[in-house]
């Protein structure tokens, strides 16, 4: 792994700070979740709380989000509400549905749903980056966007290093 920040062939300069930045993020994803085991990913701490699988694979439904509404330009369909609700909406839907899953399962769809970003992101420049558009109501651009995607997954990593600590 490469700790650097900086310019990666194949995209353009700001795009490929970025994708490093994303990178690095599911790296260390990854790393926090090495090794784990069904019965550890399942784990719930509380009745409110949302399992190390149901975390991984909201990552996993977020990015497919932001995919569908800026790349395919439209919102999801009812097939991929199907597919992905439970994972993005997490909760009660996300402790019935989510679980059962070995983590070579949780890693397939991370990595599957990355490729088409990382593919999606070679077809464009720096100054898409720069787009503006509206997010949930407030004035935003792609680049924030993609920030988000990355930052979320920041934020979940850490509740997924806290559950991992509680494990019994």
């Amino acid at each position: 792994m490469n700790f650097k920040i900086e310019k990666i062939e194949n995209y353009s300069p700001q795009i490929g700070h970025l994708v490093s930045m994303m990178n690095y993020a599911r790296y260390t994803t990854l790393n926090a979740v090495k090794g784990m085991k069904t019965e550890q990913l399942d784990y719930l701490p509380s009745k409110e709380s949302n399992s190390i699988g149901a975390l991984l694979l909201h990552m996993a439904a977020v990015e497919i989000g932001f995919q569908i509404e800026i790349f395919d330009d439209r919102r999801p369909n009812q097939q991929e509400m199907t597919e992905w609700g439970a994972a993005y909406e997490l909760g009660d839907l996300g402790r019935k549905e989510i679980k059962g899953n070995p983590l070579e399962f949780y890693v397939e769809k991370l990595n599957a749903v990355r490729s088409r970003t990382l593919e999606e992101f070679q077809k464009r420049n720096d100054d898409w980056l720069y787009t503006e558009r509206l997010w949930d109501n407030h004035p935003s651009n792609n680049y924030f966007i993609w920030f988000h995607v990355f930052e979320d997954e920041i934020n979940h990593r850490g509740q997924i290093r806290i559950q991992r600590k509680m494990l019994p």
